[in-house]
Order: C-alpha cells, then structure tokens, then sequence
C-alpha cells in the first residue's frame, strides 16, 4: 500500500467536490477559487465525515505508482481553494529593482535592460522595496503547480551566482557560497 496515498485528506468547511467517474475530471471549490484535474476514472474518491480517501481499483504497479500522485495533487487542490499557496522571491545585487503593475512584473536585473514578464490571471503578484533591503516580489493564488513554475521561470532570469551570492532567490534559501581566488603563499 502506498504511504502517501493512503493517508485521508479532510475537506474544511466550505470546500465541495465534484468527479465524473466517466470522463475522469475533478472540480474542486471553495472560499479561495475553483480548480480541476484530471484522475484516472478507475480510481475511486471516497468521502466519509469530511475526510476523502483515494482508492485503487488493483494492485498493478501502474495503479500503485499513480496512488500517490493522485491524493497528492488533490490534497494540494484542496489546501489551495482553502488556504492558498505563497512564493517569496528576493533580488540580491546592487540596483536590481522590480514593480508590479496589472499583473505584469517589470524587473530590473543588472542587464542593459528592463525585463517585462506578463503573469498568468490565476496569480497576483506584488513587488515591495524597503530602503536598505534588498526587492521582494510575491506571488499569491491557488494552484500550487503554477505558482511553482512561474517562481522557477522568475528565478532562470538570473540565476544566484556562487562567488558573490548575486541573483533571484526564494525567500531564506541557503546559497553555497565558493571562496574564489587565494591569495599566493
């Protein structure tokens, strides 16, 4: 039996669900937004007293492997439409700055120009700058998978530098610094 996929996800109060055991599709609802995804219709959702359980329909290694996979991204469903999912970026070098404006983030990143990068309607996403600290860009929403990539697309712009720690990272990420050169004996 597989460790994550049996383990029960409880539906807090205001979350319904709904899964067409033909097509194959789940729409998740509640206070935070609406989400849907495709689960194999030869698995079963079963609700009881506000927990849901996956179950398989065999013990082929195919069923077993997707098991896990499946309450994994319905938990995450659940817990986005619920409470929502959160991304910290932080620019570190000198005169890097960002600004949000209509879901469109402008970063200013220590090349010869601004980059502009448009964020999908799913996400809001907000840029602070305190004086003497470095520019913090947030995102905010309910798809955890989306979140996700955007920050790894926001982060490949310019990746942390070993030498001087320069570049975008997440928020208390631990960046291996390298010593560079030694002074000669």
């Amino acid at each position: 039996m597989s460790r994550i996929g049996k383990k029960p996800i409880k539906l807090a109060s205001g979350i319904s669900y709904t899964f067409d055991d033909k097509e194959g599709n789940l729409v998740v609802k509640g206070p935070k937004g609406e989400l849907t995804q495709y689960i194999d219709p030869a698995f079963k959702l079963v609700e009881n007293e506000g927990v849901l359980t996956v179950e398989r329909p065999t013990e082929q290694k195919r069923h077993k492997a997707l098991h896990g996979l499946y309450r994994s991204l319905i938990n995450n469903m659940v817990e986005g439409v619920s409470t929502g999912y959160t991304k910290k970026l932080e620019l570190v070098g000198v005169g890097y700055k960002a600004t949000a404006q209509n879901n469109v983030l402008e970063l200013s990143l220590g090349y010869s120009h601004s980059i502009f990068m448009a964020i999908p309607a799913e996400l809001k996403v907000s840029a602070e700058t305190e004086k003497g600290k470095n520019p913090i860009v947030t995102l905010e929403g309910n798809d955890k998978q989306l979140i996700g990539q955007v920050a790894a697309k926001i982060k490949a712009l310019r990746p942390v530098e070993p030498y001087k720690g320069k570049g975008v990272r997440f928020v208390g990420e631990h960046v291996r610094r390298k010593a560079g050169k030694q002074a000669a004996k």
